[in-house]
């Protein structure tokens, strides 16, 4: 059958070329062909995702693996297939290879860019730029001439994992588990020195409400021991006046008896006795004359005294003088 049909999906640009020229040709078309003279190129549309992985070197020479993936799509279909055979064959397939090779072209361009940036970056920055990584490589694709003379737009540049060599991953992992051990033990040392600042705090408030107690209680001290002392010293200048008054007192008291007994300091005790025995007062006559076989007890024998004389004396009231003679005995008196 030499008359053919054509039906192009949407997301596919469709030419129709007869004698070397366009006779058609826009998305979505459909159409009848004359087979032996038409020549048909599909271009299609839609965006596609293209895995890559890239072995890099780092500003630090370490090896790292960038894995990701390129989104594009076709932006200018007209100039796609003036550069890459998009025609289709008899049975609906492309003619060459041309279709296939269009990602690789697109991810060997990334890879270019891709190491340009990673080459300007340590390796530490790598693995945790990935935002900066994705930024920089989508601009220099947006601006790479080669894709731009394709017709090709890039829509993204992902990147999923960015992974240094197993070995330099167990470093990072050693050095970066130190840092936090590290990080931990700094963290309880800050909280222990937190605790004994706080302990010490406490303490100096401890110490400082003790100095203040000591120090209000001194001043109790003081206060009660400037009470006492006042009290001492006017208890000292009562007891002072007392004995002033005390010593006026026997003073004027030893004055009036000197003063009394002026008169009489030269008269003989027995003229004293004697006066005052003339008074008529029996109990001092018996005295006077006990004091007088006392003074001459040498010369009495025997002293006889009668119950009743003790008795009036005992009555009277009258004590006869302490140096009576003990020897004296009941019985008439006899001289010698």
């Amino acid at each position: 059958m030499v008359i053919g049909y054509m039906k192009a999906a949407p997301t596919s640009y469709v030419m129709q070329f007869e004698g070397g020229q366009v006779v058609r040709e826009g998305a979505g078309l459909s159409f009848f062909y004359w087979k032996p003279s038409a020549t048909l190129v599909s271009v299609p549309l839609s965006s596609v995702d293209v895995p890559f992985a890239f072995n890099e070197i780092t500003r630090d020479f370490q090896a790292v693996t960038l894995q990701g993936q390129l989104t594009y799509r076709v932006a200018d279909a007209r100039k796609l297939s003036s550069l890459l055979d998009y025609s289709l064959g008899p049975s609906g397939r492309y003619r060459s290879e041309d279709p296939e090779k269009l990602p690789e072209r697109l991810v060997q361009v990334a890879q270019v860019r891709a190491r340009t940036v990673v080459q300007g970056m340590a390796l530490r920055e790598v693995l945790v730029g990935a935002q900066t990584i994705e930024a920089q490589v989508l601009a220099s694709l947006s601006a790479a001439e080669p894709i731009r003379a394709l017709g090709v737009e890039v829509m993204a540049f992902s990147l999923l994992s960015a992974k240094p060599t197993p070995e330099m991953a167990r470093a990072l992992e050693a050095d970066a588990r130190e840092g936090l051990q590290r990080q931990a033990d700094e963290a309880i040392y800050a909280r222990r020195n937190a605790a004994v600042e706080q302990e010490r705090r406490i303490k100096e408030s401890e110490l400082a409400t003790e100095l203040a107690v000591q120090e209000r209680q001194r001043q109790i001290r003081e206060a009660k021991m400037a009470g006492d002392i006042a009290v001492e010293e006017q208890r000292s200048a009562l007891m002072e006046r007392w004995a002033q008054n005390e010593k006026q007192a026997a003073d004027a008291r030893a004055y009036a008896l000197e003063k009394t007994l002026a008169p009489v300091r030269g008269v003989d005790w027995k003229t004293l006795m004697a006066t005052s025995a003339s008074g008529g007062d029996p109990a001092l006559n018996i005295a006077l004359a006990f004091r007088e076989m006392a003074e001459n007890a040498h010369r009495i024998g025997e002293l006889n005294v009668s119950p009743d004389l003790l008795n009036s004396l005992m009555n009277s009231g009258a004590k006869p003088p302490r140096d009576t003679p003990r020897n004296a005995t009941q019985g008439p008196a006899r001289e010698r």
